[in-house]
């Protein structure tokens, strides 16, 4: 398999944060006592503070792999220790400007929806990555950007609804990308232009017909107010306002020539991803029992359940791929 590509960039005011400054709470870890720095932090790209994109941060140490000075737990320390102006705090236009170099990820987690159990959550979200201080942005078109190699085994279109807050219909690519360790995600990207669209329609693409192939494009964020009127016995009807955040990959463009499929060193073969479709059941397996025990663990001190993140890493019969 090629050495997959999977990386963004984020550009733009500090909107908000919940970093925090931890230790290593476990007694048997190599790490215990260990501080390290984790939550969220979340950047306005755009200039109308209305595209906010939230950076997650697992495991941030003071000092790299390699021993030396990690320069973005001193980044985002500066900010836990109010060196820095928020957009929330003080205002967009005195907000520090920010680049951020994370990955996609995945947010696996297990829920109940209505009378279905278990049901498994692959929220994407932006992972990591280097963190530094800048004087100037980039245009406002590249702020909040990604690039990364797909293997797209489906496609569906979405038709055009406007009490969904859908202005056009578009298509959706249904497949996988890679993280840095080769861990296989399940993901869903949009096609919004007429010649994207007709592009990969043209390609016939399904289970049976995948293609893998580098894509790029921007992530979006955009906030849909539906109203509803209730009707009133004497008077004029109440109106209520609901409002939801989407937030979308959306594909702008991909490489002129796929890689081949088959070819373990320019692409990728079907024992490939099968084997990592096995590794990601297994891996699947392990978050449910995690949150099995973290759920049991809290019942037992009557305080609610909150599902255990993770950041994601599906079985396969031979002789072809098995989605």
């Amino acid at each position: 398999m090629r050495k997959p590509i999977n990386r963004e960039e984020i550009n733009g005011r500090i909107y908000d944060h919940n970093l925090a400054l931890k230790t290593v709470q476990k007694k048997d870890s190599e790490n215990f006592g260990k501080e390290f720095i984790n939550g969220t932090l979340d950047v306005a790209t755009d200039d109308d503070g209305l595209n906010i994109v939230t950076v997650h941060f697992t495991y941030v140490t003071a000092v790299t792999s390699k021993n030396t000075a990690n320069a973005t737990f001193a980044a985002l320390k500066k900010i836990i220790d109010g060196q820095c102006k928020t957009v929330v705090n003080d205002g967009f236009e005195a907000a520090n400007f920010i680049k951020i170099t994370p990955s996609i990820g995945l947010n696996d987690f297990y829920t109940n929806r209505g009378e279905e159990e278990d049901v498994l959550v692959s929220a994407k979200r932006n992972e990591g990555g280097f963190v530094t201080f800048v004087s100037k942005l980039n245009d406002p078109a590249k702020r909040s950007t990604f690039e990364c190699d797909m293997l797209i085994t489906e496609t569906r279109v979405v038709e055009a609804n406007e009490e969904r807050g859908i202005e056009n219909d578009y298509l959706v690519l249904k497949g996988f990308i890679f993280d840095f360790r080769e861990a296989i995600l399940p993901v869903e990207f949009s096609v919004k232009t007429a010649g994207g669209i007709k592009y990969f329609e043209s390609l016939g693409i399904e289970k049976k017909n995948p293609i893998f192939t580098k894509v790029w494009g921007n992530i979006e964020s955009q906030n849909i107010v539906t109203r509803r009127e209730e009707e009133n016995a004497f008077g004029e009807p109440a109106v209520k306002e609901f409002t939801r955040t989407i937030r979308e990959y959306i594909v702008t463009g991909c490489a002129k020539e796929p890689y081949e499929i088959g070819d373990e060193k320019n692409g990728i073969t079907v024992d490939e991803v099968n084997q990592r479709l096995e590794n990601r059941e297994v891996y699947l397996a392990d978050v449910k029992k995690r949150q099995e025990e973290y759920q049991a663990s809290r019942n037992n001190t009557a305080t609610n359940t909150t599902p255990i993140a993770a950041a994601a890493t599906t079985s396969a019969a031979a002789g072809g791929f098995n989605f």
